[in-house]
């Protein structure tokens, strides 16, 4: 199965020449460290960023470039800097052409869950109501269960939501998933990971053809 730096690798083939990208907070971070080398895409982050470039090295971090989630960025050459105000009208207005997002929680339908969880101190809605709103395009990065083993890939979400039936697409370190109007149909599997694993790891049913191929990292 997958570690979070190949789920990002993953969703990174997902991003076109010339798109306009949000990253939410956690794994859709790292995407921005392996979008390939001959294509131009523009990341934006909700807190006033247009032209996030990779994660910088250490030692070579400045504090006061961050993204949503305040981790310390870098910027490709032409970047700009704005409020958050103009940074919500680009979102709303639909100028943004692929969300990357975390999940708690995904169901069948495409509802996501991941701004809160009842009794349990976590960073807030941030940007993400806005996102899930206003975005045509959403491709979650998640791990497929809990720490108690427990899936989040679900025929209904449990926790409060942040959107309904937004999901387009879920990258987990089991498989790639599509959301469809009759359920989850598994597209992709993990390398080394059988297609049995990925049924008994998720709660929802999938739709499955006769033959899965494994992710291309």
């Amino acid at each position: 199965m997958l570690d979070k730096i190949g789920i990002a690798k993953r969703i990174a083939k997902e991003v076109q020449d010339g798109y306009f990208v949000n990253l939410g907070i956690g794994i859709p971070t790292l995407v921005a460290n392996y979008v390939r080398a001959d294509i131009s895409v523009e990341f934006q982050s909700e807190n006033g960023v247009l032209g996030m470039g990779p994660f910088p090295f250490e030692g070579e971090e400045d504090a006061d470039i961050i993204n949503a989630g305040k981790q310390t960025i870098t910027t490709l050459p032409g970047a700009s800097f704005f409020d958050s105000a103009f940074s919500f009208g680009m979102i709303r207005s639909k100028k943004v052409d692929l969300t990357i997002l975390g999940a708690m929680e995904v169901s069948e339908n495409g509802d996501i869950a991941n701004w809160k969880i009842p009794g349990k101190m976590v960073k807030g809605m941030g940007g993400a109501m806005d996102l899930v709103a206003s975005a045509e395009n959403i491709i979650v990065a998640m791990m497929h269960v809990n720490k108690a083993g427990e899936s989040k890939i679900l025929k209904k979400c449990t926790l409060p939501l942040t959107g309904v039936g937004c999901v387009k697409k879920i990258v987990t370190e089991l498989a790639v998933l599509q959301v469809t109007p009759n359920g989850f149909q598994l597209l992709e599997r993990a390398p080394g990971v059988s297609v049995e694993h990925i049924i008994n790891a998720t709660e929802a049913d999938l739709i499955i053809a006769s033959e899965i191929p494994e992710m291309v990292i």
